[in-house]
């Protein structure tokens, strides 16, 4: 009698074929996230439309492929599930437990087969993740008025504070509406449309209104912050490109956003880490320039020719910084690796890998460390730099 069914070679090529698929597959949702984290470090200046549609069309190409491969990992697991048991993740501990009890029947206390009592062996329990939407409501805020029989004087609770005077929106309303905005980075007319679906016609205009109102309650914050980072010793600064809309031109020019950090956590103090920012209609340098012109200390950025006027001051002293000088090997590296930038990158890491050994250390022994560890390292790199500079006739 004939075997009808796949032979062994056969079974085996199949499952050769398949794991090959997987693994291609794989590889391009990889490339996809690398050329998409890419696109998303390019999403400035007039250029950016089109890269937003691209970063748009990655996204959903990249969500397609995770999404069937996820569909493969299930449908693996169900195959599965007779021969072992699917891993249980437990769910966050500090999320809010509502309980349901599910009894076997309306009468627990008699068996549904014999009529014999019930006692209780135990129960099996399951949790699952759950979503309540958001729900708006109305606080009306009642305050009785009395009066005194005897002087008739009249007795009522002080209002509370509003956020806005004689605004309608509470504070958490206003805190939803900012976080929305600026960290789930929903545009008002969006949260506008959502509030809409819900049965709550508030236009975007009044969101815009309630946005500045946060911004104006925040400000006392913020100068607070700037006070006490001006008087630190080191100040990291950075910016950043960001489209600005120019109002009746119905386009794009490049604006910045510069942060400015307080951080010394790395270096063994206890005082809190600080952290503004200033948005700017351009990069000139006389906008750092105005932001620390009070500030003496260390200045760590990267080699922007703005910072200059600074450390001419003689009061500001310039502080380079690895991650930038890192970058650049990195991005031609991205494009078109060599020997030399996988050398530059692989010595830079272990400057770093040095650098976690005796973080959190005091100054001295992190000091001796990067003398005894770091300089040689660092000797060398420039020797390859230097190296690498006059075999191309630049130096």
């Amino acid at each position: 009698m004939s075997d009808r069914g796949s032979s062994p070679v056969d079974k085996d090529a199949r499952i050769a074929e398949l794991e090959a698929a997987l693994a291609a597959r794989g590889t391009l949702i990889d490339t996809l996230r690398f050329q998409l984290a890419q696109l998303r470090r390019l999403t400035f200046g007039q250029s950016s439309e089109k890269l937003s549609l691209q970063i748009e069309q990655l996204e959903l190409t990249l969500e397609e492929l995770e999404g069937e491969a996820e569909l493969a990992d299930v449908r693996k697991v169900q195959a599965d599930q007779r021969e072992r048991p699917a891993p249980v993740r437990a769910l966050p501990a500090h999320l809010p437990r509502a309980e349901r009890r599910i009894e076997p029947g309306a009468g627990t206390c008699t068996c549904p087969s014999c009529g014999g009592a019930l006692r209780p062996l135990g129960q099996d329990s399951d949790e699952m993740l759950d979503v309540t939407p958001v729900q708006w409501r109305v606080i009306r805020t009642v305050r009785p008025k009395y009066s005194c029989r005897s002087c008739e004087q009249i007795v009522q609770a002080p209002a509370p504070v509003k956020a806005i005077a004689r605004g309608k929106a509470s504070f958490a309303t206003l805190a939803h509406v900012v976080v929305a905005k600026f960290d789930h980075h929903l545009p008002l007319y969006r949260q506008a449309e959502m509030m809409a679906a819900q049965g709550l016609d508030i236009d975007r205009s009044t969101l815009a209104g309630w946005a500045a109102q946060v911004a104006h309650l925040l400000d006392p914050i913020v100068s607070r912050i700037r006070e006490e980072g001006i008087k630190a010793g080191k100040i990291h600064v950075d910016d950043t490109p960001v489209p600005m809309l120019m109002p009746g031109k119905g386009k794009t020019v490049q604006a910045r956003l510069w942060a400015y950090v307080v951080d010394d956590r790395a270096a063994g103090a206890s005082t809190p880490a600080l952290a503004w920012y200033r948005f700017t209609p351009d990069r000139s340098g006389v906008h750092p320039q105005s932001e620390l012109k009070d500030f003496t200390g260390l200045l760590q950025a990267d080699a922007y020719a703005g910072f200059e006027k600074l450390y001419r001051s003689n009061r500001i002293h310039e502080v380079a910084c690895w991650a930038h000088f890192r970058r650049k090997i990195f991005e031609n590296h991205a494009t078109s690796p060599t020997s030399l930038t996988s050398n530059l990158l692989d010595r830079i890491a272990a400057l770093y890998r040095i650098e976690e050994e005796i973080r959190g250390q005091p100054p001295d022994q992190r000091r001796r460390h990067r003398q005894d560890r770091s300089r040689p390292q660092v000797n060398a790199l420039r020797s390859i730099i230097d190296d690498a500079l006059r075999r191309l006739g630049t130096h």
